[in-house]
């Protein structure tokens, strides 16, 4: 699953190895793993070799298929009160125990869903002097197109590229989008976002609170939109696709195609999250545990590389801006109503500009919390 060995690479060769250069060379090509890929690549570069010591001490590496992650129908929580006090249950049960679902009937249709598939593969896919002109790694921009978001503070990189949009709290003009694309992403960014608002009502239910707390606080304003791109990789014993991570933020919903390897850690097992056509994951972030005050769990993660490809995957990343419309620095705490003698809070508050401040020095891999513990 993972690299084992450096690949018989000899003692002497590894230490001329120059691994700031060979990440330099990759990145200034501006085409990403793609581009390797298109480049008729055979053998995985060095800098994408993925340890298995790297792993956090204590997992089992062994994929466990007989545990499933939790499926909750959304069928009827509009409009039957008996059926939404069931599904609130459900909801509970998969963020205080697995920190991952997955929903059906969740409201949008499964040919959007294809469809945005198809654009991530249409961007990706295209000529790669079209791919150039949005390649950056100025995370300030709206649109960007890069390989690997902890590119040079990661010990190993994976091999996947992507497509971002950050698409609120401040839409983008639509004729900014990339043609290939540019449709889907407002359809699927629009019907996204109503079902995040939805599921946050359901959140807030699931901790005992006021339906729209999680709502008021902001937690649904803001959208990115991840285009996740995985080529067929010729030696997926060596590398990783998604290195294993929680998600620094409020809750991401993913939409992934049929090829699978996505996994979630669960009792310091790997589970298999298989593909069901039309279904969407749904997983709890690190901000949303530190409000939740632990009651809500973040979970570790990861993508598996794979000699068949593409893989392609959306996911939509629910976190609000860093400022607040007066210009003041974002707080979140634990939440009072969580509160109590017996339950006192296991985080301080931090601002929202100190916690991503944080996430982006270390780099994606180990949870952000740490740092905020009381």
């Amino acid at each position: 699953m993972v690299a084992t060995s450096t690949h018989g690479l000899e003692a002497g060769t590894i230490s001329s190895y120059d691994r700031e250069s060979e990440v330099k060379a990759f990145d200034d090509s501006k085409v990403g793993v793609q581009g390797l890929v298109e480049n008729g690549v055979t053998k995985v570069p060095r800098m994408f070799y993925y340890e298995e010591s790297n792993l956090s001490d204590g997992f089992n590496n062994e994929s466990n298929s007989k545990i499933g992650i939790p499926i909750i129908d959304l069928t009827g929580i509009h409009d039957d009160s008996t059926l939404r006090n069931d599904v609130v249950k459900k909801v509970r049960n998969a963020c205080e125990k697995w920190g991952f679902f997955q929903v059906i009937n969740h409201g949008i249709p499964t040919h959007v869903l294809d469809e945005m598939i198809k654009g991530t593969c249409r961007f990706h896919q295209q000529d790669a002097c079209v791919r150039k002109e949005y390649y950056t790694r100025d995370f300030s921009k709206k649109i960007i197109y890069f390989s690997n978001f902890s590119l040079y503070q990661n010990p190993s990189a994976d091999w996947r590229d992507t497509l971002a949009f950050f698409l609120a709290p401040n839409p983008l003009e639509a004729e900014k989008l990339p043609a290939v694309c540019r449709d889907i992403v407002i359809e699927y960014s629009t019907k996204v976002m109503a079902l995040a608002s939805s599921l946050f009502e359901l959140l807030s239910e699931a901790l005992g609170i006021n339906r729209f707390h999680l709502k008021e606080m902001g937690c649904d304003e803001g959208l990115t939109l991840l285009c996740h791109y995985y080529p067929a990789c010729p030696e997926p014993e060596l590398t990783i696709g998604t290195t294993t991570h929680p998600d620094g933020d409020f809750m991401t919903i993913l939409l992934q195609d049929q090829m699978g390897g996505l996994q979630f850690l669960h009792e310091n097992q790997w589970i298999d999250v298989p593909p069901i056509h039309g279904s969407l994951i749904v997983n709890i972030g690190d901000l949303l545990q530190l409000v939740t005050n632990d009651k809500f769990i973040s979970v570790q993660h990861r993508v598996l590389a794979n000699y068949q490809g593409p893989r392609i995957s959306v996911a939509s990343i629910f976190r609000t801006d860093v400022q607040s419309p007066e210009g003041m620095p974002k707080v979140y705490g634990p939440i009072k109503e969580l509160l109590s003698e017996d339950t006192p809070p296991v985080y301080r508050e931090t601002s929202l500009k100190d916690f991503l401040a944080h996430q982006y020095t270390k780099g994606l891999g180990s949870s952000s919390l740490t740092p905020f513990k009381l």
